[in-house]
């Protein structure tokens, strides 16, 4: 039997789509970002990214060494590797509050590992939950107007 949504929960609904939404949108961009990062640098370009003085693409190991460079090279792994926990904490709380599977769970957490899934997964579950939510609204709605 299928677990449904807590009636305490309806209410947390729409704040976990909005935070889930953030972090998938953020996540996605970033893992884009880091295929990117990924091909310039293992591929014969052998390139990295810098900001800074100098030009954007560098040899490989050697952005940021000069003075005023920013190494955007380990920046885009370091914070795709944070901002996916973040991913990964929003994900549980959609799922907590709607009492999904455990593989809708782990369907969601692959979005933020393989390219532009999690924008597919994102518009999916989005969708799924507030249609849920609208559902049980409706019904709590007219729950009040019956016991009236």
């Amino acid at each position: 039997m299928a677990l449904t949504v807590r009636p305490r929960d309806v209410p947390k609904i729409p704040g976990a789509v909005k935070w889930y939404r953030v972090s998938a949108y953020i996540t996605g961009v970033l893992l884009l970002a880091l295929v990117v990062e990924v091909i310039i640098k293992y591929t014969p370009l052998q390139l990295e990214m810098q900001l800074g003085n100098g030009p954007f693409f560098v040899p490989n190991g050697t952005a940021g060494e000069a003075p005023g460079t920013f190494n955007l090279s380990i920046a885009i792994l370091i914070a795709h590797g944070w901002l996916y926990v973040l991913y990964l904490f929003t994900d549980f709380r959609l799922w907590s509050v709607m009492r999904w599977r455990p593989s809708r769970f782990l369907l969601i957490a692959l979005g933020g590992i393989i390219p532009f899934m999690s924008f597919v997964v994102e518009h999916r579950m989005q969708q799924k939950a507030m249609d849920t939510y609208h559902e049980l609204t409706a019904a709590q709605q007219r729950e009040k107007e019956a016991a009236r």
